[in-house]
């Protein structure tokens, strides 16, 4: 087998010009563009507004390539492009190899009889305008879609949120978005291996490979299935080929569990599956599996049908958020940057993403990382908030041919655990008006489709993980999701309804797939798109980087339910995170509370796809946000959390873990300034899997309208002397506090390549925050609370050539009080 890479330096032209200009192949007409200074960054002040016409334009890429004896000699080669995007037609030297409409999809054509053996080969890729194509097709039938996208991006089988959404810039890329090259084969090729996983016991494991083979030479051939352990021990097995398909099994002794996030490791075997013909290999294909059971439980209980997902028997609690394209411009996604994000998913306990249906089907280096950092995936196949041409027999089979490629890519991946037909698409259906006389051979379209084609057409390829209809859903076609008793809700009353944070503890979904809050980015990503003169919330281009119907307002709005006003813009970016945190972290801990009745929580969304004011935890940069470093404490797998009714404090500690938790809680009622004036200890023990409530206190008699100001609830986790998690809790609104100047000193000291920061405060100070000027890092804690004399003391690592005393002049400090005051 031979292969020859095409990726690197190409030539590209708008297709009514005679003007070439180089091009980085994988990329896009827009990063082309600009790497040329042709174009300005689009994510600058408005300029998506002018660089619209690249997407409203015809291009043509092009390149030349050589080919060597050996290659030729193969019996079989192809063009192989493994991603389109999207309209494309392909046509090399000279003759036209046919044409694409899914970028989604892998495409291949045979082109021995077209090559040239000797000199140059010419490949040539015209791609069509996806904005022309959708707005003639719109012209056609209207279809119901998403209103902050360029009308009609459900025609095309591309990134919905490409065209615009309620997060996202009207940025439609074009063109070789994943890797192309020309294969050569001899004798057969392997079409698809299957694994399957028999366990007789925790001890005991059978692995069973299903080969399928496509051959064209009559010669002898010999599969051979490996398996290497993490300590790299194989084990392998063979057989004679003699038809198509074939089975290999390996059994597997004490074999290396596959764990989520929090709940073990994540080791990895390597699965190897080898054609020899003569002794050598005709072609190879390599996976990495996990050694886990999964399954999606759905039983009846005293609330209605759970919603739990299972690994290795255990039930588990889904803390994570929702995934979106990490670029709106996906081939600039490094590998470093695509990691870091995953990490940083892990590093905030969260054991689940939800890859979203408005975006795409990842790449395999995003399924690797889920992998090696115990992430599930829930795994939306790419139908978003639009009615979609599902009369369209055409429609049909692409996206068969669609389903079927990417869950033969994804069903071996030990993070996959559910397949889902779509987003919102049914509450559209139920909720949003769709459901007309007129759109009656649509709806019918929807249920053949989401309940009948899709859900086949997976099963067939994957057996191992369930469907799911759509996110919201009860499971039963068009009965109203967001429901209590089965199934996934998303609950948006409180950011789209204006509804008070309280509201999160009026719900008690089986498992809650979305909710969120926005909250503007750091203010250095502002400084990226925004001139200072243009820091206020009104702004024009402040507004052009907010996709959400009356997004800022709304912040304002419940801004002023919260806190007292700002003194300045960059106190408004602080308080707008400090907002997005409590929300979360409110329905967070409410539903880890009850987690014997809610099984998950993800929220939305984890990351951004351009700097805007989004509802992420962390921005397009990576930076983290307020809400991440809450997320870290609200997602940690021993939480302590008050539900908090006036003047009554309920203490409850829940507990992920797979063994008990023995510990104490210290909890007082002290003014601001540190006066005990109630304290008391007690002891916690949590089953494994379990949240329990420690105890209830009524201060009733303690908190009047005379001191509610001046007095907050502490309570503190501790096990063996070891500090686990304080919360603080106030008696009115952050901005009725009578909050001082609360006298913060931070010792900064060094230990080898770590800084310590040790947080003291004379009164309590609130979400204390910290940051270095002129450098990123990222804290072991933030946003965290200082009572009144005690010392938090918080980690990060030192800059890469900076000294301590450098650290020292670059560190800055704010908290709730120097918000206002």
């Amino acid at each position: 087998m031979h292969r020859l890479p095409l990726t690197g330096e190409w030539q590209f032209r708008k297709s009514d010009s005679e003007t070439w200009w180089p091009a980085t192949v994988p990329g896009s007409v827009h990063t082309d563009l600009m790497e040329l200074g042709l174009i300005p960054d689009p994510f600058v002040a408005d300029n998506e507004k002018r660089v619209m016409w690249v997407a409203e334009s015809d291009w043509v890429y092009r390149r030349t390539f050589t080919v060597d004896a050996a290659m030729m000699k193969e019996q079989r080669i192809s063009l192989v492009c493994e991603g389109l995007d999207t309209l494309a037609e392909v046509t090399l030297n000279g003759v036209r190899l046919g044409a694409t409409d899914n970028m989604f999809r892998r495409y291949t054509w045979d082109v021995k009889s077209l090559l040239r053996p000797e000199g140059e080969n010419e490949l040539v890729i015209l791609f069509r305008s996806p904005v022309q194509y959708i707005t003639a097709k719109m012209a056609e039938r209207p279809l119901r879609g998403v209103s902050q996208a360029i009308e009609g991006g459900q025609y095309l089988r591309k990134a919905p949120c490409q065209f615009g959404w309620d997060w996202g810039p009207q940025l439609p890329p074009i063109g070789i978005w994943k890797d192309i090259y020309i294969e050569g084969r001899s004798f057969a090729r392997i079409v698809d291996v299957r694994f399957h996983q028999d366990y007789y016991s925790d001890k005991l494991v059978t692995v069973t490979a299903t080969i399928t083979i496509e051959r064209w030479s009559n010669v002898p051939l010999i599969a051979v299935f490996e398996l290497i352990n993490p300590e790299r021990e194989a084990r392998h097995a063979e057989a004679e080929v003699t038809g198509d398909t074939l089975t290999l099994s390996i059994q597997i002794k004490d074999p290396e569990l596959w764990w989520p996030n929090g709940y073990g490791a994540q080791p990895l075997y390597d699965a190897d599956v080898i054609l020899l013909t003569e002794k050598k290999a005709c072609d190879l294909v390599s996976y990495s599996i996990g050694m886990r059971t999964l399954e999606l439980r759905r039983e009846p209980d005293a609330w209605g049908e759970s919603f739990t997902f299972v690994v290795n028997g255990v039930p588990i609690f889904a803390k994570g958020s929702n995934w979106i394209p990490a670029d709106s411009f996906p081939t600039r996604i490094t590998d470093a940057i695509l990691e870091q994000l995953i990490r940083d998913a892990a590093a905030s306990h969260q054991n689940m993403l939800r890859v979203w249906g408005g975006g795409f089907y990842e790449e395999d280096r995003f399924y690797d990382l889920c992998d090696k950092y115990g992430i599930l995936v829930w795994q939306d196949c790419i139908y978003s908030c639009s009615i979609y041409p599902m009369w369209d027999e055409a429609f049909i089979e692409n996206a068969r041919i669609e389903t079927l490629e990417n869950v033969r890519r994804l069903r071996h991946r030990a993070s996959l655990a559910l397949w889902c037909g779509n987003n919102e698409m049914e509450a559209g259906w139920v909720y949003w008006g769709w459901d007309r006389p007129e759109n009656a051979d649509l709806k019918a379209d929807y249920d053949r489709f989401f309940h009948q084609l899709l859900p086949a057409w997976i099963a067939a390829e994957d057996s191992e993980h369930a469907y799911w209809p759509s996110s919201p859903s009860t499971g039963i076609p068009f009965q109203p999701p967001h429901g209590q008793e089965r199934g996934d809700a998303h609950y948006w009353d409180v950011w789209h309804g204006g509804k008070p944070f309280s509201a999160y503890r009026s719900q008690y979904p089986r498992f809650m797939s979305e909710f969120g809050f926005q909250s503007l980015p750091p203010l250095e990503t502002i400084r990226t798109y925004a001139e200072e003169a243009d820091w206020n919330m009104t702004s024009y281009i402040m507004e052009h980087h907010q996709r959400s119907a009356s997004g800022n307002g709304k912040m304002i709005a419940h801004m002023t339910d919260h806190f007292r006003m700002p003194k300045d813009f960059p106190s408004l970016v602080y308080l707008s995170q400090l907002l997005q945190a409590e929300g979360i972290r409110f329905g967070v801990e409410h539903w880890r509370r009850n987690k014997n009745r809610v099984s998950g929580t993800l929220y939305w969304q984890l990351n951004d796809c351009w700097p805007v004011a989004p509802w992420s935890s962390l921005d397009y940069y990576g930076r983290w946000k307020a809400l991440h470093y809450a997320a870290r404490r609200f997602y940690a797998p021993v939480l302590l959390s008050i539900e908090d009714v006036g003047t009554v404090m309920g203490i409850h500690v829940t507990n992920d873990l797979r063994q008990p938790w023995q510990g104490v809680v210290r909890w007082s009622l002290q003014t601001l300034g540190g006066e005990e004036l109630a304290a008391g200890v007690e002891p916690v023990t949590v089953a494994p899997l379990a949240s329990t409530h420690v105890r209830t206190l009524d201060f009733g008699g303690r908190v009047s309208d005379e001191n509610c100001r001046q007095v907050v609830f502490v309570c503190e986790l501790w096990q063996d002397e070891v500090f686990i998690a304080r919360r603080v809790v106030t008696f009115v609104p952050d901005k009725h506090l009578a909050l001082v100047n609360p006298g913060v000193t931070v010792n900064v000291s060094q230990k080898e390549n770590t800084l310590i920061f040790e947080v003291t405060a004379q009164s309590l100070a609130r979400f204390v925050e910290l940051m270095l000027a002129g450098v990123d890092v990222v804290f072991s804690d933030n946003y965290f609370d200082v009572p009144a004399g005690r010392t938090v003391t918080v980690t990060c690592p030192l800059p890469t050539d900076w000294t301590l005393d450098q650290a020292r002049a670059a560190l800055q400090v704010r908290s709730l009080y120097t918000s206002f005051a």
